[in-house]
């Protein structure tokens, strides 16, 4: 008779089943979830499988000795489901690759597991599996699922001249977090409202699905990046250009008490990343029909579409100038 040896790498998986996995099996989609060697996914009737991935690295995406192991654990999460809505897609479930050092397999992992629990189960996205390993730095990479109807898939390239550009709530809310956390000594604290978007980003599924739905959005892309980035990213995929009113930019809100640290909204909102809102446009005859709120967020038209292949920002009536590439790049 032998032994159920169990391995290390075993106990680790264990705590993965707290992830909230079981949940989606009774609605058919998930045969097979962890536990096995692959999961097994039954795809929807008349719909199209989105896939995509998402690195979250220490020291490039987040701090250890900053960023709460809660904030990790939803942040890598969110950040990958941002990818599914904006493609106006609904997240189904996640693959999750995980390399740790051994110091960080007791309390970090508990708490980094308890942020992944609550943003599974608050995005409606169940873990299928993934993969563990040893490694000096913690190293992330989160895989999604997703599902759209049959020929509702918004893409970067439908964009027009004409078009009106639209954007889901405040921009540069995470820079400003971030700019707060780099300057602070020692771990943030998570309730810290000021950088709440940048710890607990909410990527806009609901958004995103009721504009595929009535098929309203000629383009669309999530700002990851930070706008002056995904913006060229959507008019180099349409080829077309672009035309930002500054004075209509829903900036970030700096509190009272940061304002002599010279922060400046504007800037944060052109070129900040990581506030996870969607940059959509709609063609002139579809205007009218968007609502202010979709999906519980507000909604602001910021520019139009042009047939020029540049991006300029007016900064006042009639007068602009190109607005310069400053957002997020990794190398």
């Amino acid at each position: 008779m032998t032994k159920d040896v169990k391995t290390r790498e075993d106990a680790l998986v264990e705590q993965f089943r707290r992830v909230p996995s079981v949940a989606d099996l009774r609605h058919g989609a998930l045969q097979v979830a962890i536990g096995d060697d692959a999961a097994v996914w039954r795809p929807r009737a008349a719909h199209e499988t989105i896939l995509t991935c998402d690195w979250f690295l220490e020291g490039t995406h987040f701090l250890v000795d900053r960023h709460p192991p809660e904030s990790i654990g939803w942040k890598c999460l969110a950040r990958a489901i941002s990818d599914v809505a904006a493609m106006g897609a609904e997240p189904r479930c996640f693959l999750l690759s995980l390399a740790l050092p051994a110091a960080r397999t007791t309390d970090w992992l508990r708490k980094f597991l308890h942020g992944l629990k609550r943003a599974s189960r608050a995005l409606r996205c169940p873990i299928a599996g993934g993969d563990t390993t040893r490694r000096a730095e913690i190293v992330i990479n989160v895989t999604v699922l997703g599902e759209c109807k049959r020929r509702h898939a918004i893409l970067r390239s439908g964009a027009r001249p004409k078009d009106t550009i639209f954007v889901t709530g405040r921009l540069g809310e995470a820079e400003y977090g971030l700019r707060l956390l780099q300057r602070a000594p020692k771990l943030v604290d998570a309730r810290d409202m000021r950088m709440r978007k940048h710890l607990f980003p909410e990527p806009r599924v609901a958004a995103g699905l009721w504009l595929s739905k009535h098929k309203f959005a000629t383009a669309m892309i999530d700002l990851s990046d930070g706008l002056s980035t995904d913006l060229l990213r959507l008019c180099k995929a349409s080829r077309v250009g672009a035309r930002v009113q500054e004075a209509l930019l829903p900036r970030v809100k700096i509190a009272a008490g940061d304002r002599e640290k010279k922060f400046e909204p504007t800037q944060f909102a052109l070129h900040g990343g990581d506030d996870y809102e969607l940059l959509f446009t709609i063609a002139p005859r579809d205007v009218a029909r968007i609502p202010k709120t979709i999906g519980g967020v507000t909604v602001t038209p910021i520019g139009e579409i042009t047939s020029q292949r540049d991006i300029a920002l007016e900064v006042e009536q009639g007068r602009a100038k190109i607005l310069k590439n400053k957002g997020w790049d990794p190398f």
